[in-house]
Formats: structure tokens, sequence, C-alpha cells
């Protein structure tokens, strides 16, 4: 089996590279914190000292990390993984980023004689961990058959939105949307809590009515039983929206309602919440 390289191993990346080595690849795993890449190492993988460690030899390398600024820094600073690829090798970068940084990498990539993708996801820590990831995929067709083996390791559909670029827009729209319905959703819990309702059958008309959606429904029960294990970390949101936010503003559209949806998660990772689900920005209300 080919060898593909994973860098970043938070909640996403780790269950993408344990998808990989249940399928039988060679699988490379690199993170900041080492002690993230134990239990993968357990069961199979090679620990790389850096990206350039982990992308030597590799057919695939593959990043999910936080944002624009560490994506740069592994890809392209100092004993980045770009310069050790070889020709022909298929960057794909699945990280939640800016359409100017997926530009700028993509002709990094494109002088280094890489293929590049741009690739990613939707679902969050249980279908990364399943193998039943979304991805959201710009780029050439040619390389997008190339890298098929490990898409559909990890991952249970693939769209192909176009060139370089289109799904970043979209995978911006996508959490934009999932941030405002978290919000929104949110203040409503706090709403029903402070006027003393009973908050099962006062949600249950949300769960049930029109409001619903997979995001309402999941999200709400974690609110209500203050379930934060993360699926999808608080600041994470927040960076996403800011980005969201500045892409609406470069087609000439003006949100508001983007800046105000991260304004609370802003203020739940203010107030010590960062390190848990996006939840838990329910919290913060409750006790205002």
């Amino acid at each position: 089996m080919m060898k593909i390289a994973i860098l970043g191993l938070g909640i996403m990346g780790s269950g993408m590279a344990g998808q990989l080595l249940a399928a039988g690849f060679d699988v490379t795993v690199w993170n900041r914190s080492a002690d993230k890449a134990v239990a993968l190492a357990e069961v199979g993988a090679r620990v790389a000292a850096s990206p350039a460690d982990a992308a030597t030899g590799a057919a695939i390398v593959i990043a999910m990390l936080a944002d624009d600024d560490v994506s740069r820094m592994i890809w392209t600073g100092q004993g980045g993984a770009l310069a050790a690829m070889v020709s022909g090798a298929i960057a794909i970068e699945s990280s939640t980023l800016t359409g100017d940084w997926v530009f700028d990498l993509a002709r990094e990539a494109a002088a280094r004689d890489v293929r590049f993708l741009e690739a990613p996801v939707t679902g969050s820590r249980d279908q990364a961990a399943q193998g039943t990831l979304r991805f959201l995929v710009g780029g050439d067709v040619d390389v997008i058959n190339a890298a098929r083996p490990a898409f559909d390791a990890m991952g249970g559909a693939l769209v192909h939105l176009g060139p370089v670029g289109s799904a970043a827009t979209v995978k911006l729209a996508n959490n934009f949307l999932c941030g405002v319905q978290a919000a929104s959703l949110a203040e409503a819990i706090a709403l029903f809590e402070k006027h003393g309702l009973d908050i099962e059958q006062a949600m249950s008309i949300l769960f049930d009515g029109a409001p619903a959606s997979p995001m309402v429904k999941g999200v709400g029960r974690r609110m209500l039983d203050r379930d934060y294990a993360p699926h999808f970390l608080v600041p994470l949101m927040a960076k996403d929206l800011g980005y969201a936010a500045q892409a609406l503003a470069d087609a000439g559209i003006r949100s508001s309602i983007a800046t105000a949806a991260r304004q609370r998660f802003l203020d739940a990772d203010a107030a010590g919440e960062g390190l848990r689900d996006i939840a838990a920005i329910v919290e913060p209300l409750r006790k205002a």
C-alpha cells in the first residue's frame, strides 16, 4: 500500500490516520505535541520528527491543522513538508482555511512539481473516527482519482466542487451556518432556562419543528446534557466565523451575523471554555 503522511493529530487528524491504518496503508504521522501520536504508534504508525520527515518518500501528504498560520508553517516553514516531497506526490490540505492561503499553497506546490488538492471536510469527531467524513474537494480530476484510495478509507463521500478555491468557499459557508445556528441555539436555551420553562418540553418544539437540523439536534442535546467532550473546539469555530466574515466582505457582503455569532465563541473562550465542545458556548449565557 502507498505511504501516506498525516500532519496534525487533533480530533479530526487522529481519526483520519486511524482509518488509513485500518485500511492497511503505510502511515506516518506528525504532530506538534508528540503525545497525541502515542496511540497511533501502538497500532502501527511511524511517528515523524518533523513535517519534512513525515513527507519524505510519501505518495500523499494530508494536513488537518488549526488555521492559515499553522498550515503555512507546516507546509512551507523551516522543516516544512512541501520541500521534502518528491515530484508528482500529492499534497492534500484538509484544514478549514482562507481561500487566499489555499491559492498561495497551490502555487507553492506547483512550483515544486507537487500535485495539490484542497479537501476540507464536513463531519466532526465521530465521522472522522468512523471513516464517514464527506470531503469537499477542489482541484484536478486526475489528481482526485490518484488520491481516491485514501479518500475512500477516510470518508463516506467526496464532492468535487471545481478548481482550487471552490472547496474553501463552500466549507466556510458551511461552518458559517453551523456557527450561527449554535450561537442562536445557545441564546434560545438560556432564554428558556431564565424563564423557568420545562426545558425538555420547550426544546422539543425546536427539535421537532421548522428550526430542526442535524446541527440543532446534536449541539442542542449536548447543551441540555452539559456534555462538552470535544467534537469541535470553541476557538476553532471562532476562527472559522472570522474567516467566513472576511470571505463575505471580500465578496462585497458585510455580515453582521457572522460577527455577532463569532463574538459568542470568543466570549466562551475568554470564559475558560476553549478546550471544550462548541456546545459550551451556552455556559456564559447561563451565568449572565
